[in-house]
């Protein structure tokens, strides 16, 4: 999975953080608060959003598409983690230096995920 440019991480991470339908305007009304952009710029990388199946059109509010997102950050972020395993030709090894760096909150979530997913893989 690519990683999001500048500007589509900046409207999927104010979507994202809405967790609400959206139109171009609320989201350049917003980014225009601490830099200026354009609508039709904005408009233009909601519409790539939407072709890439980032984002999908709910219903039209006037004549503006309401959008939302097709995956959670989460999701996306275990995407790109999936990704940069990916690029090491030992991931068992890459994986073990991950952990390594982790918070012992971390690890103990990790522990929880694991325990949750071999329940899973058992039924």
């Amino acid at each position: 999975m690519r990683r999001l440019g500048e500007l589509e991480a900046e409207i999927m991470d104010r979507l994202w953080r809405w967790r609400r339908p959206s139109t171009v305007r609320d989201i350049v009304d917003d980014i225009n608060r601490t830099r200026p952009v354009a609508y039709t710029t904005v408009m233009t990388v909601a519409n790539i959003l939407h072709a890439k199946g980032w984002l999908l059109r709910e219903e039209k509010e006037g004549r503006a598409w309401l959008y939302v997102p097709v995956r959670t950050r989460e999701e996306y972020v275990a995407a790109l983690m999936e990704d940069a395993l990916g690029a090491s030709e030992d991931r068992p090894v890459a994986l073990a230096h991950f952990i390594g760096r982790m918070a012992p909150a971390e690890l103990a979530a990790l522990r929880k995920a694991l325990r949750a997913a071999g329940k899973h893989a058992d039924t």
